[in-house]
């Protein structure tokens, strides 16, 4: 069995910061404690000077498999994942064919074995007529349903009032939403093509998918958990108003938790005039006075995740006017980079940030033995040096899509290594080994 030792590290996990070792055995973890004595068979890791956290778990990435692989698939994205520190991610049903039934849910997992560098875990898609699709589902088949509630992927739009009331009465695992209200959208984009015809300017969209738009829905949402008594997890929240539907408090307390994303903390709509499409996204990256309600409501545990919704498109496919422009933007290699600098800059804590990232997916989703750093556990762990600047450019970019909105940024930080299961799969800037992601197992049910 093999065996790996890492020493002097200072891990951040379940709230504290200690300097320990920390030893695994095959793909768990052994023994936490200090002083720890290798065998002569032992792997060596000095963790000197480097922070050790548990690896990400990412509620919500498009790896675009099946169907859409000239974006990304399963293994170019996992394998960009863990260069990020992602160490386990889950995938979102808008594909082609569309992951609304049971038996596509077991082809995607089938397709996964053996390619994914990070553990994956898979949603079943709802839509307007699948109700018994959803009945049937069982628990640990999928980390959750996801609902979109707004206009953004077409013929997965659960919008039907009975629709909606069956899918929060019956869903067996949490609910995963896309709040966005279309009437809303459709009317704004109406007025914006009255004043600028079809060539909208990229500042329109926050305006387009408007505050408004996004309370209209994620209350409708939040009224419907409750009164069903559903498990509700409300995704990418954009807004400050929104911030109101959501209590302070340890997401074991509650049955409606909130997410945002990293694009969101990290970019506001000053930015479109320097990124334009490559920040667009659904919903909108909105104004700096909504990125600091979302930094609070983090701060607060209001919000209880922070996730990327990592949606790589090709150039050409952003380089296109706004309507034919799709939205989203591939995040997963540097959302920890991102996430570390804001802890420089004061807006977060270290403990904060893995307790967001890796501590809070577990618990909502019940993924099984990961999440944390404990004996037992898998070896699901990331080295990060904050001492080491680290520059994006497109020689080492690891996404099939091959751009990044952080090109020519400097990071503060570094991903120093990523093991997954044991295994180191990312180090010194390159994949190591081979992909050693499993399934992930769920046992979070209503």
């Amino acid at each position: 069995m093999q065996e790996l030792l890492i020493t002097n590290a200072r891990l951040v996990n379940e709230g504290t910061t200690q300097d320990v070792d920390v030893l695994i055995k095959g793909e768990r973890i052994e023994k936490i404690a200090g002083g720890l004595k290798p065998s002569d068979n032992t792997l060596i890791i000095d963790a000197a000077g480097k922070m050790l956290l548990p690896g990400m778990i990412d509620d919500q990435v498009h790896c675009r498999e099946p169907g859409l692989t000239y974006k990304g698939d399963l293994a170019t994205e996992s394998a960009a994942a863990v260069a990020g520190g992602v160490t386990s991610f889950m995938d979102m049903p808008n594909v082609d064919p569309q992951t609304t039934n049971r038996s596509a849910l077991s082809d995607k997992y089938d397709n996964a074995k053996g390619r994914c560098w990070t553990n994956h875990g898979f949603y079943l898609g709802a839509t307007n007529n699948n109700i018994e699709e959803i009945k049937a589902l069982r628990v640990g088949e999928a980390c959750g349903i996801k609902a979109f509630m707004g206009a953004s992927t077409g013929n997965m739009l659960v919008d039907e009032p009975d629709a909606l009331e069956k899918l929060f009465q019956h869903a067996p695992v949490p609910v995963v939403t896309h709040c966005e209200h279309s009437p809303t959208i459709w009317d704004n984009e109406k007025e914006a093509k009255a004043i600028f015809g079809d060539d909208v300017p990229m500042h329109e969209h926050p305006k387009i998918r408007s505050a408004n738009a996004c309370l209209l829905s994620s209350s409708q949402a939040v009224d419907l958990a409750r009164t069903h008594d559903a498990l509700l997890h409300v995704l990418h929240l954009t807004t400050a108003i929104e911030m109101g539907l959501f209590a302070k408090g340890n997401r074991r307390n509650k049955r409606i938790t909130a997410e945002v994303c990293v694009h969101h903390l990290w970019f506001d709509e000053s930015h479109y005039s320097d990124f334009g499409a490559k920040i667009k996204c659904n919903p909108a990256i909105k104004s700096a006075d909504d990125r600091q309600a979302l930094i609070n409501a983090v701060n607060e545990d209001r919000i209880d995740v922070i996730a990327t919704d990592h949606a790589p498109h090709t150039k050409n496919e952003k380089a296109k006017s706004y309507f034919q422009s799709p939205a989203g933007l591939p995040l997963v290699q540097h959302v920890i980079l991102c996430l570390f600098d804001m802890a420089k800059d004061g807006y977060l804590e270290y403990e904060r940030i893995v307790d967001k990232t890796a501590h809070a997916p577990a618990d909502i989703f019940g993924v099984v033995d990961r999440g944390y750093v404990r004996e037992g556990y898998f070896a699901d762990l990331v080295l990060m040096d904050s001492s080491r600047p680290y520059l994006v450019d497109q020689t080492n970019l690891y996404a099939k899509c091959q751009w990044s909105p952080f090109e020519g940024h400097v990071f503060s930080s570094t991903v120093d290594t990523t093991i997954v299961n044991g295994q180191i799969v990312y180090t010194e800037g390159q994949l190591n080994g081979c992909a050693a992601g499993h399934r992930l197992k769920f046992n979070r049910a209503r």
